[in-house]
């Protein structure tokens, strides 16, 4: 093949072009498959939205692909459809995330059909009250749904009214029925533009003829009346425990979110926190909590902890099913764990297995263009730089014991946790 690469994506063969516009561009060539991924993010998520708008950004995001200046629903579907090609846009909290995938021939097609999308949307009515209708069965199923809501009040207790990860079902409930055409455009109005936007091509074509094609497609958009970036309010962790209960009739299982706030994924101690909630509760059956709530007490359907890492202050929670009677047992044995971690090193042994899990599996997240985009895309927007693949390794077996124990000491009090529970009465 006369196009070589390289087995990691790295500085040697990873083209970053920032266009006169604004947008990063991130180009690797990978000539395994005659297909091409596209994964990128612009600044337009919750972030940007006000308290009193919830799903405002979510919303415009999906409204995007119901009909433009040039093609109409069933048009920019077909045209999609016609080349087997998929595109997605969705919002974050942060960003709209977008996604594509087609052969590498229609490339350009691909990058059209989303400058089309990104910078001439007509919102028609028809589509909105669909999806308004959407948006309310999807809330009145949340409503019913014990682990859904054991974390939507988890996460509305630990951020304040005034941060985009709090959003009240209430508050979007009443919010739904008035949202009209003109609020979804004047969101694009102001939040839609090049200024911050990253995007990732990966797969068979030339780098330059990438390059190009950005260029040719969405090199000329300016909106000058854009935002300014935004940044998240910071918040500050609860002081002590503090606990919630969500009835809802009907249930015989009850579901526990859990945890306190974590660090932005550019903390120095971030790596070493993963690694920690990988040993807490991922890694194997769940870690830690999975053995003792699950497997020793054989009282839990499900039980893990997750830590999210952000542009802002995440989430550190652990996810637990029990029956009714169970909750304040799994409760007292994960706060145990939560404090066993804080206070002992772990063993060489559990760390050196989770550090050859992580290394272990880079190589799966490898396996495809769309995995390569998206932690493309992660690396700029994080400033991990363009060798941090390959230095991944060194990266992961340089977190010691210690920094494990210090790092859970730094964001995982015990003793000042939001809990919520969700279920059967009398829990």
């Amino acid at each position: 093949m006369a196009h070589a690469t390289f087995d990691i994506p790295s500085s040697q063969n990873i083209t970053r072009t920032t266009l006169a516009n604004g947008i990063t561009l991130l180009v690797y060539e990978n000539w395994s498959a005659q297909s091409v991924n596209l994964y990128g993010t612009l600044q337009a998520g919750k972030l940007y939205e006000a308290p009193d708008t919830p799903e405002l950004a979510s919303m415009t995001a999906t409204m995007l692909m119901r009909g433009t200046q040039t093609h109409d629903f069933t048009a920019l579907h077909e045209a999609l459809e016609s080349i087997g090609a998929d595109l997605e846009l969705t919002a974050s909290v942060h960003n709209v995330v977008i996604t594509g995938k087609a052969l590498a021939e229609d490339l350009q097609v691909l990058l059209t059909l989303l400058s089309d999308m990104l910078r001439a949307p007509t919102f028609p009515e028809v589509w909105l009250t669909q999806l308004k209708a959407q948006l309310q069965t999807s809330i009145n199923y949340a409503l019913q749904d014990t682990r859904y809501m054991a974390e939507r009040t988890f996460r509305d207790a630990l951020y304040p009214p005034t941060h985009p990860q709090h959003s009240p079902l209430d508050r979007t409930l009443a919010y739904l029925p008035q949202v009209t055409r003109e609020d979804l455009q004047a969101f694009h109005a102001r939040c839609y533009g090049a200024q911050g936007m990253i995007l990732a091509i990966v797969g068979a074509v030339k780098t330059q003829e990438a390059v190009a094609l950005v260029e040719r497609t969405l090199g000329d958009w300016h909106n000058p009346a854009q935002d300014a970036p935004r940044v998240a309010p910071v918040v500050t962790p609860p002081e002590t425990t503090r606990r919630l209960f969500t009835p809802i009739a009907g249930k015989t299982q009850n579901d526990i979110s859990m945890g306190t706030l974590g660090p932005t994924r550019r903390d120095p101690a971030y790596t070493a926190c993963m690694l920690a909630n990988s040993i807490l509760g991922e890694f194997g059956m769940m870690g830690r909590v999975g053995h003792v709530i699950r497997e020793e007490a054989g009282m839990a359907y499900y039980a893990y902890t997750r830590l999210e890492g952000g542009e802002s202050q995440g989430t550190w929670q652990l996810n637990a099913g029990v029956a009714p009677h169970n909750v304040d047992q799994a409760i007292t044995l994960a706060r145990d764990e939560f404090a066993r971690l804080t206070q002992e090193l772990v063993d060489e042994e559990e760390l050196a297995d989770n550090q050859s899990y992580f290394v272990g599996r880079l190589p799966l997240r490898l396996e495809n263009n769309n995995g390569i985009a998206s932690v493309l895309e992660a690396m700029e927007r994080y400033g991990l730089g363009l060798d941090y693949l390959r230095d991944y390794r060194d990266i992961i077996y340089s977190v010691t014991r210690e920094d494990v124990r210090a790092a859970a000491q730094m964001y995982l009090n015990p003793d000042a946790l939001i809990i919520s529970v969700a279920g059967s009465e009398g829990a």
